[in-house]
């Protein structure tokens, strides 16, 4: 079994900061993309940043040049550092990690259980 599990969620005032951790466990063989999704109530789940493998980096338009996405391949773990929080990035963060378990099978989408970032004004 693949585990996705995520840290560091909270309340923060506008303008703080966050850093949201996610590691992986279980039975790997390989991990290409991992990254952070939200999803504000009312709205549809959305990509805030990825980072492959290789360390190719893509953020949402609205996440560039606050959040910043790294990764620990040898620990399996992804972050994401958040700055200059806003009111509308108030939404429940989920950690996805594109895994493959074993050599002799193919990739899928794994997802971590959400964690809760809110933003007061």
């Amino acid at each position: 079994q693949v585990q996705l599990v995520e840290s560091g969620g909270g309340l923060v005032q506008a303008g703080g900061s966050l850093r949201l951790s996610c590691a992986a466990s279980g039975s790997i063989f390989s991990i290409n993309t991992m990254g952070w999704y939200r999803q504000a109530p009312g709205k549809e789940r959305e990509l805030v940043a990825a980072s492959t493998s290789g360390g190719s980096t893509n953020y949402a338009d609205s996440a560039k040049g606050r959040f910043t996405i790294s990764r620990d391949n040898a620990k399996n773990t992804v972050y994401l550092q958040m700055d200059s929080l806003k009111p509308e990035d108030t939404a429940v963060y989920y950690c996805n990690a594109v895994i493959q378990r074993h050599r002799w099978t193919s990739f899928f989408n794994y997802w971590g259980q959400g964690t809760q970032v809110t933003v007061s004004s």
